[in-house]
């Protein structure tokens, strides 16, 4: 399969046979081709815009007409809602089959339930956190009934509750009807027990691991600039363990009594929508320390985003406030939301949830060039740095691609670059690592202890709980 106005070939020598009732675990490395295939396999593949070759066949049939049989949770979960109250969302694909009200209902609810859904039906869908999505989307897949079930990274927004309510759900679905399942998650273990083979999307074809087999953990081996003496966690942090390291012959900045300098604060900094009784994030205080990495924790819908947004400057809480400490503030304002776009750009670097929500070019290399250009380096200075970043990401070959064609883990490599590329003091990431195979993650978890190092004050929303473990100075949980 070669997608339009690409030389390589996403997938190569792909031969795979799975039997009715089986369950399979799909591997491989970010941009091996993995979500082309469950995409080829769901009949989503546009034939003007993808070359394929050799034949691929869903019940005997082209994928296309097998699409009454298939259940199918996609990357990126924004790209299946469709209706704005959850339950309308679960029972639209049960109407569009022309099943009875009486039946669709029932079906509703048992799929909310098994996903651990803690809403109602009317629950706005643009309320929902990222994982909460997720979790509707699988509801929606299984309310189906489906033959086959394809799984692509269902659990990589989750928190680790909400991810083990996910698996036992799929796990009693495919059992229950004997429905054949195909999942691809870079989290491979946990699904190990409910798994029959293995598989890895390769360059060139397809490898069967052996059984027995198990991934080797990704923070083996690693070794960082500036690991953390202490871990701080609660829920009202004010100044994280320090470092004693040098990058480049700088030492992290300090304030008098040798604790690292504040760079953000938020204090009692909430959030409400219009029109809702319940907050999106509840008042919450935490200070940014320069050459420290704080993540931010906690389960779906608790705020972590939200939360995120009023620290990145791009929303402003409706209680408390956000305020940047000395150099940090804009001709002495201090609230970030108040600042205009190329001062925000050079001080506080943001990456979204949804990757793609913050692309603004056709090319990758403009991309990574455009915020050093707004924040005005030179146009020599921003391409070297744009090809600093595209080689360490694993992203070169892709210079010129447009990034709404790369894969979700390359999007989310893109993203974290384009924040790191105009150098700013602060780093806000919400979910970072997602969709990283062992390999990238190393690099990009190697990157933000890299800034660490440099004094930035880095942010990180997050559920991957390696990330907290190998790199944060103070965790936060919501």
């Amino acid at each position: 399969m070669r997608h339009a106005g690409r030389a390589a070939w996403a997938l190569t020598g792909i031969d795979l046979d799975v039997a009715p009732g089986e369950r399979v675990l799909v591997t491989g490395a970010s941009g091996a081709g993995k979500s082309t295939l469950f995409a080829a396999l769901a009949g989503l593949l546009d034939p003007e815009a993808a070359e394929v070759t050799g034949e691929l066949a869903v019940d005997g049939r082209p994928p296309p007409q097998a699409r009454d049989r298939l259940g199918l949770l996609l990357q990126d979960p924004d790209a299946q809602l469709v209706m704005t109250r959850a339950g309308d969302d679960v029972a639209f694909g049960l109407e569009n089959a022309g099943l009875p009200a009486d039946v669709i209902w029932p079906r509703v609810d048992d799929a909310l339930a098994a996903v651990g859904w803690r809403y109602g039906r009317d629950r706005p869908t643009q309320a929902l956190s990222g994982g909460e999505k997720q979790r509707l989307v699988l509801a929606g897949a299984l309310a189906r009934r489906p033959g086959l079930l394809l799984l692509d990274e269902p659990t990589a927004q989750l928190d680790p509750a909400g991810a083990a309510v996910v698996r036992e759900a799929v796990g009693r679905a495919v059992v229950a009807r004997g429905t054949t399942l195909l999942v691809v998650d870079h989290d491979a273990g946990p699904w190990l027990p409910l798994v029959d083979r293995v598989v890895e999307v390769r360059e060139g074809g397809l490898v069967e691991h052996p059984p027995g087999w198990a991934p080797v953990p990704r923070a083996a081996g690693l070794a960082l600039p500036g690991v953390p003496r202490t871990v701080i966690r609660g829920p009202d942090h004010r100044a994280a363990a320090h470092t004693d390291v040098r990058v480049d012959g700088r030492a992290p900045i300090r304030s008098p009594d040798h604790r690292p300098a504040e760079r953000l604060v938020a204090e009692g900094a909430g959030f409400a929508y219009r029109g809702t009784t319940t907050p999106a994030l509840h008042p919450t205080t935490l200070a940014l320390d320069a050459g420290t990495v704080t993540a931010v924790t906690g389960p779906n819908g608790a705020g972590k985003s939200t939360l995120a947004l009023l620290l990145a400057g791009l929303r402003a809480p409706t209680t408390g406030a956000v305020l940047a400490a000395g150099e940090l503030a804009v001709r002495g304002e201090r609230r970030p939301h108040r600042w205009r776009a190329g001062d925000l750009v050079t001080r506080i670097g943001t990456v979204f949830q949804q990757p793609e929500h913050q692309f603004l070019t056709g090319r990758l290399r403009d991309e990574l060039e455009l915020g050093p250009l707004r924040s005005g380096s030179g146009s020599a200075a921003a391409r070297a740095r744009a090809e600093e970043l595209l080689e360490r990401l694993g992203l070169a070959p892709f210079a010129d691609a447009n990034p709404f064609t790369l894969s979700g883990g390359q999007q989310r490599r893109l993203s974290v670059a384009t924040a790191l590329a105009t150098a700013p003091a602060v780093l806000v990431l919400d979910e970072p690592t997602f969709g990283q195979d062992a390999a990238t993650w190393r690099e990009l978890v190697t990157l933000l202890a890299e800034q660490r190092a440099a004094g930035c004050a880095v942010a990180t929303v997050t559920h991957d709980r390696d990330l907290v473990d190998v790199l944060a100075d103070a965790e936060v949980a919501l």
